[in-house]
């Protein structure tokens, strides 16, 4: 476990995501889509992107052991997640609203390249949402494209960034 003390803030701890921790990622995901990111995109954007229905307990966690996630932890509290895959893909980021500005998006994505690193990837990659781009930004990404993505025929807008590490 890696522990990141953000400045003036609470000690974010990072882990290798676990099976037990897949109904609170799960949540997490519906919280941060569903709150954080309704201030971006319309009802019917959001009710596309959390796609409630078609969720299911297993297939969420088969999906974020095989993306090799890790979750971030405030106290004993689930605060966040995230991963990043072989070539530096950043597949998923999502921080619990309750924690938004606290350092665990940073503590995060600092963990994630740190990983990247460790394999000798060049660069990270993303598709980002509206609500997460000057995150991204403000970490060095770079916006490459916009693009839109459809779900459940829905229409949404999202960004491809890239950071070299080099």
């Amino acid at each position: 476990m890696d522990d990141a003390t953000v400045q003036d803030g609470p000690t974010v701890a990072v882990s290798a995501y676990a099976p037990a921790d897949a109904p609170g990622t799960l949540d997490l995901f519906l919280a941060a889509v569903t709150e954080t990111a309704a201030a971006d995109y319309t009802a019917a954007e959001i009710d596309a992107w959390a796609d409630r229905e078609r969720r299911d307990l297993g297939r969420w966690d088969a999906a974020m052991r095989a993306r090799g996630a890790f979750v971030a932890e405030i106290g004993a509290e689930l605060a966040g997640f995230s991963d990043v895959g072989p070539e530096g893909y950043v597949d998923m980021m999502f921080v619990a609203p309750r924690f938004l500005r606290r350092g665990v998006a940073r503590t995060l994505i600092a963990h994630g390249e740190a990983l990247a690193r460790g394999r000798g990837v060049s660069e990270l990659s993303a598709d980002v949402s509206i609500t997460a781009r000057l995150f991204f930004e403000s970490q060095g990404f770079a916006v490459e494209a916009q693009q839109a993505p459809v779900r459940r025929g829905v229409t949404l807008t999202n960004f491809r960034m890239r950071k070299p590490l080099t």
